[in-house]
């Protein structure tokens, strides 16, 4: 197994004109969590989410010697316990020959300082369940599962529903 020195992998913020590269690559994170049909997302609704105006996300783009070599997604939620912003990392992929090099590791460092520097309270993320790679390498940066909590999401549909008062 090889690791990259840390001067070949580089980490920034990724620009409007990435916006193809990113959505190629959410693509192939999908594609690898066996997702891929429920990718809706355009290259416009790239540009117009992550970089636009009214964007509430950001995007880093992560290169090893000048490759695009991986992406993260985060933002920010808010602790009421803490009364501080949390960073949250909505998705984090690594492409597959640029993997077991330290990219993965770099990339949670590196949002590891961007919290510390904005001061949050938490930087959390979820797994797949069955994706035991993933939930290997988190736990090996001392993440740590929240085992009492369960994540529950209303769909487009169930979002209208709900804000329609139809009980779905």
């Amino acid at each position: 197994m090889s690791q990259n020195s840390p001067e070949l992998v580089s980490i920034r913020p990724a620009e409007v004109g990435e916006a193809g590269l990113i959505l190629d690559m959410i693509r192939e994170l999908a594609d690898y969590e066996k997702l891929l049909h429920e990718v809706t997302a355009t290259e416009q609704d790239i540009r117009a989410t992550l970089f636009g105006e009214d964007r509430r996300a950001e995007a880093l783009l992560v290169c090893v010697a000048d490759e695009p070599a991986g992406f993260a997604i985060f933002f920010h939620n808010y602790s009421t316990f803490l009364g501080k912003n949390g960073l949250y990392l909505e998705d984090v992929y690594v492409r597959p020959e640029f993997r077991h090099q330290g990219v993965g590791k770099a990339i949670l460092k590196h949002l590891a300082g961007i919290a510390k520097d904005r001061d949050c309270g938490r930087f959390e993320w979820a797994v797949l369940d069955w994706n035991q790679p993933a939930i290997r390498f988190y736990k090996s940066m001392s993440a740590r599962p929240q085992k009492d909590w369960t994540v529950y999401r209303l769909d487009r549909n169930g979002i209208e529903k709900l804000a329609d008062g139809v009980n779905p």
